[in-house]
């Protein structure tokens, strides 16, 4: 079986909108494009190769592949050369329901995200690797699909943005299976899903007159 792995950089509150550039994704507004390249150091760039490292095929949102089909073609020969033949040669699995056209050599249309990848995880093959692609990881998210959770958390807060979670996804527990800061203060977190969501109470108990008071004040309030 193949796993999906959901490779995000993001914000202290949680924005993963156009990291690369300011021309990357600027809809709704968004003034802050390009936010990652002054904090990007040594350790990012080691950690992001080892993300690489492992055999995949990209996932992708029909916005991120366009970003990504408008250059990683054209960036042979360039500073991030070993990135670019590694994506030109792979697959990229594209979640598009618009007819997208897909020039990038290797693509392969997605017209119902959740089940083809449902489908395609059931397979024998590389690991399903998302980077970006916001409404996506939202439909993977909320379907269960994610095996593992890679974030890059960089010491800005963006204030508005497309964001890593939102509202509707499945609860799902997941477990911390490496982690390093980076000399600019980014964080990386490795995460595994690991079971149902596990819950306990500090309260008193028996509960006092009080938060017996507060509980049926909750309840009248709806």
């Amino acid at each position: 079986m193949r796993k999906v792995i959901v490779g995000a950089m993001v914000s202290l509150d949680g924005v993963m909108q156009a990291p690369g550039g300011p021309q990357e994704d600027p809809t709704g507004g968004f003034r802050y494009g390009g936010w990652v390249a002054p904090l990007a150091d040594e350790v990012f760039g080691e950690e992001i190769g080892k993300l690489f490292e492992q055999p995949f095929d990209l996932l992708l949102g029909r916005k991120t592949y366009e970003v990504f089909a408008a250059h990683w073609p054209y960036a042979a020969n360039g500073p991030d050369d070993d990135i670019a033949r590694t994506f030109n040669s792979i697959t990229k699995y594209v979640a598009t329901r618009k007819g997208l056209a897909l020039t990038w050599k290797g693509s392969v249309p997605l017209g119902d995200a959740a089940a083809d990848v449902a489908r395609l995880k059931q397979e024998e093959g590389s690991t399903l690797l998302t980077q970006g692609s916001t409404e996506l990881v939202h439909t993977l998210l909320a379907s269960d699909l994610v095996d593992e959770i890679h974030t890059f958390t960089f010491p800005v807060v963006l204030g508005s943005g497309k964001k890593l979670f939102g509202d509707g996804l499945a609860p799902a527990a997941f477990r911390l299976t490496a982690h390093r800061a980076s000399p600019n203060g980014v964080v990386i977190a490795h995460y595994e899903r690991e079971g149902a969501v596990q819950t306990g109470d500090f309260a008193m108990d028996p509960p006092t007159e009080a938060e017996v008071a507060r509980r049926e004040k909750l309840q009248r309030e709806g």
